[in-house]
């Protein structure tokens, strides 16, 4: 493997660094464990592929009800504009609660395939940048 040991990387934390910033990511291994260290441009990057999506209910008041399919999250506005905001705002919300607590609830069986999601809307740390990320389908009422 590409695995560098932990203490040749402490030796030479600023190399590492700057390589991992202008090269690529570094695997590091320290007895039994193994870590990678990449830039935040390079994992924004490889959560790019996870995207949000939602199925989009028009109720009888005529507003809009958005259900994201990846996390359980439900928002209802009067137009999908306002909803998709209201939806992005409760993904970071959900997203900072779960990483504040991640040991909890990156255990949970039905919790932990949320993972990339969450890293993504903290990443993103804007319900407008989450917001454009919403792609909507008609949902039957």
């Amino acid at each position: 493997m590409y695995a560098v040991n932990a203490t040749d990387v402490r030796k030479h934390w600023s190399e590492v660094i700057d390589s991992v910033i202008r090269e690529k990511p570094t695997f590091i291994k320290r007895t039994r464990d193994c870590v990678v260290l990449t830039n935040e441009a390079l994992f924004s990057e490889m959560l790019s592929a996870y995207k949000f999506s939602a199925i989009k209910h028009i109720e009888d008041d005529g507003s809009i009800t958005l259900s994201l399919r990846e996390i359980d999250l439900v928002a209802n506005a009067p137009t999908e504009d306002e909803a998709k905001l209201l939806l992005a705002k409760d993904i970071l919300d959900y997203a900072n609660d779960y990483y504040n607590e991640f040991a909890y609830w990156s255990s949970a069986p039905n919790r932990k395939p949320h993972i990339p999601y969450v890293l993504r809307a903290i990443m993103l740390d804007d319900i407008h940048k989450i917001g454009e990320c919403i792609s909507c389908q008609a949902g039957k009422n």
